[in-house]
């Protein structure tokens, strides 16, 4: 027996939420959508969506709510000074999407508790960036009530490539940042490279050729190699958002025992001070090269 398509609220359509809506939109689910500038939500009503007033607004009509925005703090307003909590209805699946850290994700929870018990609360936040989400291709690290699991199958399905349930609400979120820690260091192996190439006055072209199907690059990193050789650092993961990322694993860590990953944050950090915040992560290999003046900045 094919599972109902429950209607399902989008909150926060930048550039993973407007993904992901469209491909609900494209599995015949029922999709409300908010945005702070509803600009952002126009095509989506084209396709078929309602466009809600408010976080409330979009929370009544739904049975399912995904948030899908910056951070905790824009999370947080969203549920309470905004409405969305106070809104939904009983048993209604809030599944909190974005990537909040350890901190975030249990913030989100303590406020559940305390006000809204009756509501149920998924922990499901996703690997992959635009292109994964517009071909409904991204991994979910599910968390949560296995009860609810079914209930969640045709949006999940219509989201990624698979979903991985790891255990109770914040499981997700500390995979997430594994995850993360992961590609943010693979990134790292790129731009790294990429820049001493460079300097030594080779060709992006040289290392793609060298590494190219050997094992030591991924398929992800030969697709950011390419791009890198093409001049193309228009973001599919921008380098501030990812660079949050790594903060919010070095925070959930403590202390400083991840000098290697310290030290990564450091260096983007100063990327993201020239102004290539909103670049693609890769964006890195072109100010490493061009500290040493051995890249051309056009």
């Amino acid at each position: 027996m094919a599972q109902a398509k429950e209607p399902v609220a989008f909150l926060g359509i930048g550039t993973m939420g407007h993904a992901m809506a469209t491909r609900a939109l494209g599995a015949g689910i029922p999709t409300i959508v908010w945005n702070r500038d509803p600009v952002a939500a126009r095509d989506l009503e084209d396709l078929g969506a309602e466009v809600a007033e408010s976080p409330a607004d979009a929370a009544r009509r739904a049975a399912i709510v995904v948030t899908m925005v910056t951070d905790a703090d824009v999370v947080l307003a969203i549920a309470k000074v905004q409405g969305m909590l106070a809104a939904l209805a009983q048993d209604a699946i809030w599944v909190q999407m974005s990537t909040i850290g350890v901190a975030g994700i249990e913030r989100v929870e303590n406020l559940v508790e305390a006000e809204r018990p009756d509501v149920i609360l998924v922990d499901a936040p996703v690997s992959g960036s635009k292109v994964p989400a517009e071909q409904g291709q991204l991994t979910i690290f599910g968390s949560g009530p296995e009860a609810v699991r079914s209930r969640l199958g045709p949006l999940f399905e219509a989201l990624g490539r698979r979903t991985v349930w790891v255990g109770p609400v914040g499981t997700g979120s500390k995979l997430k940042l594994v995850a993360n820690a992961w590609l943010a260091l693979a990134a790292e192996a790129v731009n790294t490279s990429v820049a001493l190439a460079h300097q030594l006055g080779l060709e992006t072209e040289s290392v793609t050729n060298a590494l190219d199907g050997g094992p030591l690059v991924s398929p992800w990193q030969a697709a950011k190699l390419d791009r890198i050789a093409q001049g193309d650092f228009s973001a599919q993961f921008a380098l501030s958002l990812a660079l949050k990322d790594v903060h919010l694993a070095l925070e959930a860590a403590g202390g400083e025992r991840f000098q290697a990953l310290a030290c990564l944050a450091d260096e983007w950090q100063e990327v993201v001070d020239l102004g290539l915040g909103d670049s693609d992560l890769t964006v890195v290999a072109q100010a490493l090269a061009q500290r040493d003046k051995s890249l051309d900045p056009d």
